[in-house]
Parts: structure tokens; C-alpha cells; sequence
């Protein structure tokens, strides 16, 4: 079982950056699935999720309306699509995968990717 989050990189103020989380050997769309990130010299803190029912996905307030977490099923993948970034928004980000029930906190996660840097500088 294992989570493995890419797309990270090197992008200037206001650009855009599309990470993904894909599941292997299992399949995300029995888990709740939430992003993560950690600045240098910053604690970890939560940025999204997206549970199981139909209650929408959830954001951070530093993201809200800039960021969106969504679903390919058929692909096994979680996409964390982030736009209008901005230098505070430069991190490590993980995703995670929890189930029955995931939030804001670590310890509702069962499975962590390995992160993927975003960078935001000009």
C-alpha cells in the first residue's frame, strides 16, 4: 500500500501547479483522502480533504477559493489543483488517505505519500 504525490516545482507568484496523489495497492475511492504541507521551519498543517460522502471538500482558510481537491476515480489519483499561489504557500505537501472518517488532524490518516516541494518565487 502506498501514496505517491508529484507535480511539485518551481512556479512565480500568481502561477499555477496541479499536484497528484496516486493510490497503489489499494483504491482511494474507499478512503477519505486530505493535503497536507509543511513550510520550512513550520510545523506540518492541514490544507484540504475530501471525505467519503457527500459532504463537500473541505479548505483551509489560507486556501479557500484558491485551491481545489478533486477526484479521478477511474485513475486512482487525487489532484490538489492550486492556483493564484503565493509565496507563504511554498512547502513540502503530502497527501494522506484515511478511513472511515479523516479531517484536519494527522493522526486520522492511515497512509502518507512522500511529499512533493512547491516552490513560489520569483
Amino acid at each position: 500500500v502506498q501514496l505517491q504525490a508529484s507535480g511539485g516545482g518551481l512556479v512565480q507568484p500568481g502561477g499555477s501547479l496541479r499536484l497528484s496523489c496516486v493510490g497503489s495497492g489499494f483504491t482511494l475511492d474507499r478512503y477519505g483522502v486530505g493535503w497536507f504541507r509543511q513550510a520550512p521551519g513550520k510545523d506540518r498543517e492541514w490544507v484540504s480533504f475530501s471525505r467519503l460522502s457527500d459532504v463537500p471538500p473541505m479548505y483551509a482558510n489560507s486556501v479557500k477559493g484558491r485551491f481545489t481537491i478533486f477526484r479521478d476515480n477511474a485513475k486512482n489519483t487525487v489532484y490538489l489543483q492550486m492556483n493564484s499561489l503565493k509565496p507563504e504557500d511554498t512547502a513540502v505537501y503530502y497527501c494522506a488517505a484515511g478511513w472511515p472518517s479523516i479531517g484536519a488532524t494527522e493522526t486520522e490518516y492511515d497512509y502518507w505519500g512522500q511529499g512533493t516541494l512547491v516552490t513560489v518565487s520569483s
